[in-house]
């Protein structure tokens, strides 16, 4: 099955509240997302014209709008956290959730929207977030 991957990099911070080390206090990450899709009918000769599983130009307008301007330089708490941290409630770049923002948690919102947001030929078969260099979250279809 022939895939394509675009990759993508956006600026968050987070809290972890119930967690029992740093991340419970409010920290920030320079995420890269890897993005790969797949054609869902193809056949196994050589694609026809214009020659793309999808176009690169339209994965990345779609990924920016759906997921890296949703979350590049906004602060992810979940409603507990703020219920303990009423304060913070009112910053302008705060994106409240239901759950902890963690990056598996991360993954699964991005997993949702990109499912709903690309083109029905066009199938989400991998996903990679990386929070740090060397730890990331990862999902496959």
């Amino acid at each position: 099955m022939l895939r394509v991957t675009k990759i993508f990099r956006f600026e968050t911070a987070h809290a972890i509240f119930g967690y029992n080390g740093s991340c419970r206090n409010i920290h920030g990450h320079s995420y890269v997302l890897h993005v790969s899709v797949q054609r869902l009918s193809q056949d196994e000769g050589f694609l026809s014209s214009p020659g793309f599983v999808i176009d690169f130009k339209q994965l990345k307008r779609l990924v920016q709008q759906a997921v890296v301007e949703r979350f590049d330089h906004r602060i992810l708490l979940s409603e507990v956290y703020l219920q303990e941290n009423p304060e913070m409630r009112h910053l302008p770049n705060i994106e409240v959730w239901e759950i902890e923002p963690t990056a598996e948690n991360m993954l699964l919102w991005v997993k949702e929207t990109l499912k709903n947001a690309l083109p029905p030929e066009i199938g989400l078969f991998h996903l990679k977030l990386y929070e740090t260099a060397d730890s990331y979250a990862e999902w496959e279809a």
